[in-house]
């Protein structure tokens, strides 16, 4: 027999291997085996005996006479079950590790064995054992079918036929279901070496013989595998309608059969030729299952079905075939039937009851999925297809009062309605289309804000559902989202009826908003209220409805039917009166306030934007909508704080949206706002947010020409143009000691010491004395003396929600060229103190002994979602009564550093918008990185992330042609600090979880690990994205053509062929390998790998280049944008360093979900750079127990021409299976060691599919370059205390 390199090392050799342990010998060892089991098994054996008699039985399997004990054992049925198991995992060892050494006759006696005990299973022998001669007959198949054993599907049919013997027929589905899980999914080397043997003999036994003549007409004839034309299939199919026919409640025979059988079909449904599914009858009889008196038999039938439907390739014919049926009203009354029976009671929850419904949903969504995908195929024959029988089903399962359950066809809902032509269909259908709507604006309610002890059903399930706080609302946040598709789609179907039916609801709602709750109490104010939090749902309608009517009255536009939309006309008048007396009603509540006054602006400048005198009102609103704070109740002062704050971000949208209507007004609201200013009561957020109304006005107006709008915008930027000439603030800035003095700190340095803050523990319980509070004052009133505000406010108008290329945007280059160069220079100083502020060594107005404090003062107070003690609101409440403290002391002291740092962020990012204006500057890169990164290292990890925030931006609105002379310095630097902080921090963070904590100083080392975890994703996700294979040069990146920019690298290209990027880069990527993240270390190993290829290059002039791999899949292409000598660097350092990291993590249990990922980098790194060094090789062998010969067979398979990407990380897996960790729930058990069964049941099928953890994460994000300066608050809004 030809050896196999995948099937181990040399254990046995020659005709002794299996039968010549002599009677004396097996006599001996038998007594020793035994004793040895119950050692180990006896609960009184000591650690020490249990450790030997564990030990020796391990040694067995290397004898020679071990197969014989095996066998000897295992088929004596007078022997204990354990000791056959123990005796069945002797023939496993020698079957996996010794089968390459075996001669042919060795190998048939082997396989003998095998069938002997195969015949020989019997009812009363443990169900355990009866599967590990099943896995058994699995191992010798994957070393032996298809081409030294060709008769195993007639042995398995004779197995099939035995007469009235359910073992055998189970057993036989046992083999054929690990068969096609092992082949067609698994990870075993030994099925990668045969993988098309194995793959092919698989499709010809199980496939009916007429299917494969149809599908293949040209087909090579091989070897004969198959027994009989029917195939296992219809076999499988035959037996299943034998079993449903039959009593499988009460029968367990035909339960267990049955269960086996649906078990076996849900590994073929997502491979099998779908046609075969169709000739076998397969579907009905699966669907059958679903009747099934017993819920394990039901529970299984849906799994096949889930399997089969999940597939999105079926062609029309297919389509017609398989899901076309399922229409019918016979199966949707069968649907109907067993999802009202699978509802459960939310007070006693049937476990299997619910996972049921959750699996139908999902299928259901398939079937809903099918339906919008193929609609055009779909039969009009009402006695084939019963539409609304299926809609009015899908409605069913979105109204259950489970949100996982509705979610998966509530997103099915979002295509149905969205298809251009089944769309209108189902709007035309009252009895679904209402419903719907209904259901959907209900559950935009805010879940998360509601009491924990609801009696809501449906809150009590999602309690049940979700493990974290952060889960429960990334899966709110993705229901509501969903949600408010349906709705933006409903009523994009029918505008008209849809807006009135809202609108009327929502009218209803706030005329009878506190009929069931008390009225406002501002003493014990609640932020989440019943009445807010129903505003806010109606709110959320409302503005989901005006994005569908928006859509419908462009969509009427753009066809050019005036008629239609002169039809508009009068109902948007109903509109402007529905808003007027929105208007009209009158609400204590600031946040109810802020809701309506959101809706106002919404209406204004979407579906009334033709309606000036309605958006005068809605401002004159705005103007006069400014409530006092009452200091006395501080939750509702908080909330005063918001609708103010509301109220200047809405009045900034009516400017961006509507300038040339408020263009008509401008001098009035001008003269307006310059008695406003002159009065002398408004702070200076309020009086600059006038300003920058007024600019925006002027800045978006479509009717001023260039030269008047410069004229006008100039005298804005004149005051701040002033500022930053200032000598005196030239002087401030320069030196560290100025700065200090410029914002108060070197008083507070003084006020510290005195009070010797740096020995009193509990700074909250210190009073500040009136030294203090003036200190406090005198703090926040330095920082409106500095042009940053006013800086970042009228940058931010002249850069936000513009686009490249855009008028508006070409005026602001024109507007602040001038500025720039005053700015920047002062700009950078101020960013620079502000980081080098974080250092205790820049506070030289304390000793040095003291000053340990700083660290102290500047460490941000923060809440964290199920982390922190209480609700979020407490955690703020408990910040404002400390203000007068030395807590808030130190927290007017942070907060003054962090205004100047984030605000200096902000005003980079605008300046990027400008492109040349910022990049144009030679002389900036240096100072730029020295100023945002020279420091960096005494931020905390929270305020890294802000700056990496600002880091993406600088390289994404970089332009292609200056890249080369800007980005080099910023991302060496950048990188260079990532590494650093991150791998300090995860090692500090390991050395402190292995010293014992508890209370505060455990939730604080909570918190902390948050955010660790949360800068290694930033960090990650700024290294994917640089290096992203998709991002191309674009014509948006630089006023250069698509094509002039293709003679640039591209930003992947750009950060690989510069030595001093790419090192710091990949040295930060090999510890993220190592990290103890599983999110980032997957991330990683997945650039890592498309990284790879880029450094695999043949010098075009070498021999070894000529004719290299041909014929192979591999493909060795050069990279030209990276030198030579740095792509061998990099491959050495690859090759040896990451290779490392990854086999270090591959042996770790914490790491085991990434072994497959770490695999299969370590393979691509071999097969790209095999031939041109045997770093990796080398690395390999040099690993303990590491046999060269075997690496070598490995590699030489995986560089063989056609072996996929599954096969070489096979081998992989295989080489380093002695160094592979196992999960923690695995360590210790002893089935581990010596091949006893497990106390726990394995599965495929997890509590929670893949589908419904989907549903739990946050949406992958569709913008990664947007211009959206809330990015760079990152974080920000946790830590404004």
């Amino acid at each position: 027999m030809a050896a196999q390199p995948a099937n181990g090392g040399m254990g046995m050799g020659g005709q002794d291997a299996l039968g010549t342990a002599s009677d004396a010998q097996s006599l001996e060892a038998l007594p020793k085996i035994q004793q040895a089991l119950d050692v180990v098994y006896n609960p009184y054996s000591s650690n020490d005996d249990r450790k030997g008699a564990q030990s020796f039985l391990e040694s067995i399997k290397d004898t020679p006479g071990a197969p014989t004990h095996g066998f000897g054992l295992a088929s004596d049925k007078n022997q204990s079950p354990l000791v056959r198991h123990y005796a069945l995992s002797l023939l496993e060892h020698a079957i996996k590790h010794k089968w390459a050494s075996y001669s042919p006759h060795e190998a048939e006696a082997l396989r003998n064995w095998v069938l002997q005990m195969s015949r020989d299973v019997a009812k009363g022998d443990p169900v355990y054992l009866r599967n590990k001669i099943a896995q058994l007959w699995v191992e010798v198949a994957k070393r032996s079918w298809g081409t030294d054993w060709m008769e195993m599907d007639s042995l398995l049919v004779q197995l099939w036929q035995v007469p009235d013997s359910a073992v055998h027929k189970e057993f036989v589905l046992v083999v054929l279901e690990t068969l096609s899980d092992e082949i067609f999914n698994g990870d075993d080397m030994v099925v990668q070496v045969r993988e098309k043997i194995l793959s092919k003999a698989s499709v010809e036994i199980f496939t009916p013989a007429v299917v494969l003549l149809e599908a293949f007409p040209n087909r090579e004839v091989g070897p004969e595998v198959r027994c009989g034309n029917e195939g296992w299939l219809a076999r499988i199919v035959d037996l299943l309608r034998q079993c449903l026919s039959g009593d499988v409640q009460n029968n367990e025979d035909l339960r267990s059969c049955a269960v086996r059988a649906f078990a076996v079909l849900y590994t073929l449904m997502p491979w099998v030729i779908p046609k075969s599914v169709g000739v076998t009858g397969a579907v009905p009889v699966i669907c059958e299952g679903l009747r099934a008196s017993h819920i394990e038999v039901q529970k299984a039938s849906l799994e096949a079905l889930h399997a089969l439907y999940s597939r999105t390739s079926l062609d029309d014919v297919e389509f017609l075939e398989l899901v076309v049926p399922l229409y019918g009203a016979q199966y949707v009354t069968l649907f109907r039937q067993l999802f009202e029976w699978s509802i459960i009671d939310p007070d006693d929850i049937d476990e299997d009851k619910y996972q049921l419904s959750k699996k139908f949903s999902e299928f259901m969504s398939y079937l809903g999925n099918y339906l919008e995908r193929r609609f055009s195929a779909l039969p009009t024959d009402s006695s084939q297809v019963d539409l609304m029988g299926f809609l009015q089903l899908l409605l069913l399962v979105t109204q259950n009062q489970s949100l996982v359950v509705s979610i998966p066809v509530l997103v099915t809902w979002g295509r149905l309605l969205s298809h251009q032509g089944l769309g209108h269909d189902i709007a035309a259908t009252t009895a679904v289309i209402g419903p719907l709507l209904e259901l959907c604006s209900a559950r935009l309610i805010r879940y998360e804000s509601l009491p924990e002890d609801s009696d809501d059903p449906t809150i009590r399930l999602l309690f049940e559902d979700t493990d974290t706080i952060p889960e429960r609302h990334l899966f709110l946040g993705n229901y509501r989202r969903y949600a408010s598709q349906v709705i933006e789609n409903i009523v994009q179907l029918m505008a008209s009826d849809a807006m009135k039916h809202i609108l009327g609801q929502t009218e209803n709602v706030l005329t009878h908003l506190y009929d069931d709750s008390p009225p406002l109490d501002i003493a014990n104010y609640s932020k989440v209220s019943l009445p807010v939090l129903r505003v806010d749902a109606r709110a959320t309608v409302i503005e989901a409805a005006l994005k569908g009517y928006t859509k419908w009255r462009n969509g009427l536009r753009s066809s050019g039917k005036q008629e239609a939309t002169r039809a508009s006309d009068p109902f948007e008048g109903g509109l402007e009166g529905w808003c007027n007396r929105l208007l009209e009603m009158k609400f204590e509540d600031p946040l109810i306030r802020k809701r309506i006054l959101q809706l106002l602006v919404a209406f204004s400048t979407s579906v009334l934007d033709n309606n000036p005198s309605f958006m005068l009102k809605v401002l004159e609103h705005i103007l006069v909508t400014w409530p006092a704070t009452h200091p006395d109740y501080k939750l509702y002062s908080d909330a005063i704080k918001d609708l103010q704050t509301e109220s200047m971000v809405e009045l900034q949208r009516l400017a961006t949206r509507m300038p040339d209507h408020l263009l008509d007004v401008y001098d009035q609201i001008a003269a307006k706002v310059g008695e406003m200013v002159a009065s002398g009561t408004l702070d200076e957020k309020r009086q600059i947010t006038y300003q920058t109304f007024l600019f925006t006005i002027i800045h978006r107006s479509r009717r001023l020409d260039q030269s008047t709008k410069i004229q006008k915008l100039q005298e804005f930027l004149t005051p701040i143009r002033a500022q930053w000439q200032d000598p005196r603030l030239k002087q401030s800035l320069s030196s560290h000691a100025n700065f200090y003095e410029l914002m108060g700190l070197d008083k507070a340095q003084g006020y510290v010491m005195r009070k010797r803050m740096h020995e009193i523990q509990d700074w909250g319980s210190v009073e500040l004395d009136e030294e203090g509070k003036a200190l406090q004052i005198e703090l926040e009133a330095r920082q409106t003396s500095l042009p940053l505000r006013l800086t970042k406010s009228f940058l931010t108008c002249s850069v936000e929600k513009i686009e490249k290329g855009q008028e508006p945007l070409q005026l602001s280059s024109i507007l602040w060229q001038d500025c720039f160069p005053i700015i920047l220079p002062e700009l950078l100083n101020f960013l620079s103190y502000a980081h080098a502020s974080h250092s205790p060594n820049n506070w030289i107005g304390l000793p040095p002994e003291t000053r340990g404090v700083v660290d102290r003062i500047l460490t941000d107070r923060f809440w964290q979602s199920g982390i922190s003690e209480g609700s979020k609101d407490d955690f703020y409440a408990r910040v404002l009564e400390k203000k007068h403290t030395f807590e808030g002391l130190a927290s007017t002291i942070r907060g003054s550093i962090r205004y100047v740092r984030e605000s200096c962020y902000a005003i980079i990012y605008c300046m990027t918008r400008l492109d040349m204006q910022f990049y144009g500057f030679s002389e900036l890169p240096g100072p730029l990185a020295r100023a945002a990164l020279a420091e960096a290292a005494s931020l905390s990890s929270h305020q890294l992330i802000n700056l990496l925030n600002l880091i993406r931006y600088l390289v994404d609105h970089c332009p292609v042609p200056l890249r080369e002379h800007f980005l080099p310095p910023l991302l060496e630097a950048c990188f260079r600090q990532m590494d650093a902080r991150v791998a300090g921090e995860w090692t500090k963070l390991g050395q402190q979880q292995g010293v014992e904590s508890a209370g505060d100083d455990l939730t604080e080392e909570m918190k902390n690990e948050s955010i660790l975890r949360q800068l290694t994703y930033t960090s990650v996700m700024l290294v994917a994205d640089f290096l992203d294979p998709a991002r191309e040069n674009t014509s948006k990146d630089s006023k250069g053509s698509s094509e002039d920019l293709r003679k640039y690298p591209s930003l992947r290209n750009f950060c690989l062929m510069h030595s001093s990027i790419v090192e710091p880069l990949l040295i930060f990527c090999t510890r993220v390998v190592r990290t103890r993240d599983t999110r980032c270390c997957s991330i990683i190993l997945r650039v890592l790998k498309s990284v790879v290829p880029e450094f695999d290059s043949l010098n075009p002039a070498s021999p070894a280049s000529i004719g290299a791999d041909k014929g192979n899949e591999i493909k060795h292409n050069s990279n030209h944008w990276i030198p030579a000598a740095t792509a061998s660097a990099i491959r050495e350092y690859i090759s040896r360093d990451i290779i490392m990291a990854s086999v270090t993590s591959l042996h770790e249990p914490y790491f085991v979900e990434q072994q497959k990922e770490l695999a299969s980098l370590i393979a691509t790194i071999i097969v790209h750079y095999n031939h041109l060094s045997s770093t990796a090789r080398d690395v390999l062998v040099s690993l303990p127990n590491m046999k060269p010969e075997e690496v070598d067979k490995g590699i030489e398979f995986m560089i063989r021409s056609g072996t996929r990407s599954r096969g070489q990380r096979a081998v992989i897996l295989e080489l380093l299976r002695d160094l592979k960790g196992v999960s923690v729930s695995e360590m210790g058990k002893i089935s581990k060691s010596i091949g006893l069964p497990s106390s726990q049941p394995t599965s495929r099928k997890t509590t929670r599919s893949m589908m419904a953890q989907k549903f739990m994460t946050a949406p992958e994000s569709t913008n990664t370059n947007g211009d959206n300066t809330n990015g760079l608050d990152g974080l920000a809004g946790l830590f404004e205390i």
